[in-house]
């Protein structure tokens, strides 16, 4: 089995580091320093008290790879539109391709129950770059928990979780879902196969709120969850989503205080979009938020706190020049 990961950044090359140490014939697809402290020096993860090294092979030129079975992309999702050109070389006939991407999914509509037909989201896939260059018959959904960071060129620290839910877009439990489930656990992560919509909404509720929250006042997580006025937003914002992803037929497995809770109970975590911020990187506004309100145009539900936090975010992110 021949797999691939398109964006060996910090999420991307944990997955590399484990799988390559558990035998896998995986590849890495990076750039940049990073990409040559790799070639030159191996990948170095940082897991618990030890560091693994190891030296997958790695490129920035995908035709060097050839086709795969498996292409796991663990870009940031603006990244993705611009690559699906170079990502051809990778797709054979059978090929799926894991989308270990936060926020709203691409394919979202791919075979979704009941009369939606397949929309393509143009906040997440403009003019449906990724549904006609990848096609969403590929598509294996993937919900990223880890929390990892590159330290420097070519070394990853592991913070925290193992866990990689996996799901076809129909909810079957196919062959390749299992197999990749299999390899995973095999490396020593978590792999469980679920309803993914259901589990992508789970976390998709505190990505949609606590980071822009978080970087629009610069508080940490736990802040941002106990603060009566940032924490009270954030409810809105996520009783808005509930409505939109109940009309599409998500079932939710625990409530919104319960999910809340959670967040805080996290601690002094900065979080993604904030540390974009700070670094002066792309921010994930328009999966993260963009893409839910555009599932509430859809599906006829109103979001008005949401449409009041996107564009200050937006705006702020334009002003620092992450957007």
């Amino acid at each position: 089995m021949k797999i691939a990961i398109y964006g060996a950044g910090a999420i991307g090359g944990y997955l590399g580091a484990m799988l390559k140490e558990a035998g896998a014939d995986v590849s890495l697809i990076a750039r940049g320093p990073h990409l040559a402290a790799i070639r030159a020096n191996g990948l170095a993860l940082k897991i618990g008290d030890k560091t693994i090294v190891n030296h997958p092979q790695a490129t920035d030129d995908p035709r060097e790879l050839g086709e795969q079975d498996y292409v796991i992309v663990a870009l940031k999702a603006h990244s993705v539109p611009n690559v699906v050109g170079q990502m051809q070389p990778l797709l054979g006939e059978d090929t799926a391709v894991v989308t270990a991407v936060n926020g709203v999914p691409w394919w979202y509509f791919y075979e979704l129950d009941g009369s939606w037909g397949e929309r393509q989201l143009q906040s997440v896939d403009p003019g449906g770059k990724q549904w006609r260059g990848i096609g969403p018959e590929r598509a294996i959904g993937c919900v990223v928990y880890p929390a990892c960071e590159i330290t420097e060129p070519g070394v990853i620290e592991h913070i925290s979780g193992n866990r990689f839910s996996l799901g076809e877009p129909n909810g079957e439990k196919t062959e390749r879902v299992q197999l990749l489930s299999k390899t995973l656990a095999d490396a020593g992560l978590r792999a469980p196969i679920r309803k993914i919509r259901d589990e992508l909404w789970v976390k998709l509720w505190g990505n949609l709120t606590f980071n822009p929250l978080s970087a629009l006042t610069h508080a940490t997580l736990d802040v941002v969850a106990t603060d009566p006025g940032t924490k009270s937003v954030a409810r809105n914002m996520m009783a808005e989503a509930q409505q939109i992803g109940e009309k599409l037929g998500v079932r939710f497995p625990i409530d919104i205080e319960k999910r809340i809770s959670g967040a805080a109970a996290v601690g002094k975590h900065t979080t993604s979009m904030l540390q974009d911020l700070q670094l002066g990187r792309p921010m994930e506004i328009d999966a993260l938020l963009t893409a839910v309100q555009e599932l509430g145009r859809i599906t006829e539900i109103n979001t008005p706190t949401i449409d009041t936090v996107l564009p200050i975010i937006a705006q702020r992110a334009r002003v620092a020049g992450c957007y």
